[in-house]
């Protein structure tokens, strides 16, 4: 969504991938144990916080680091990343809440790109706000 209250189109798509991942991961069969409920409500809560950081970042938003606006608000006046944060979160919640704990590594590879990513975007997001950003960055995390 932007500023501007239009529901965009990848928005809808990114919306609906995560949702059928969180339903299929709801009602798979199988006992509710304490390790697929703490996965499911991870993977869950991580959504609700990715969507909030997805929607407040709005037009801004881009697959390819550009500096079109420097968003400081809601979630972004704590995390400059936290779509990148939460992502993995959701992932580690759904391979917890199916046992798959052999994919959990796959977050040490998913890690490293996410912060190769987010210094590129700092790169332009610096290059584009100068000292606006770096106190920004000085004051939030990842």
């Amino acid at each position: 969504m932007s500023s501007g209250g239009k529901v965009k189109p990848f928005l809808l798509f990114q919306f609906g991938v995560v949702l059928v991942v969180l339903l299929i991961t709801a009602f798979r069969p199988g006992p509710w144990d304490a390790v697929r409920t703490i996965g499911f409500l991870l993977a869950l809560l991580a959504t609700l916080f990715l969507f909030i950081a997805r929607y407040q970042i709005a037009d801004s938003f881009t697959v390819t680091p550009q500096a079109r606006a420097l968003v400081t608000h809601g979630i972004y006046s704590r995390i400059r990343n936290p779509i990148y944060v939460f992502s993995a979160l959701v992932l580690a919640g759904v391979f917890i809440s199916f046992h798959f704990f052999w994919g959990l590594p796959l977050l040490l590879v998913l890690i490293p790109i996410q912060a190769f990513r987010a210094n590129q975007e700092s790169k332009v997001l610096e290059e584009k706000f100068g000292d606006e950003y770096r106190e920004y960055r000085e004051r939030t995390w990842f």
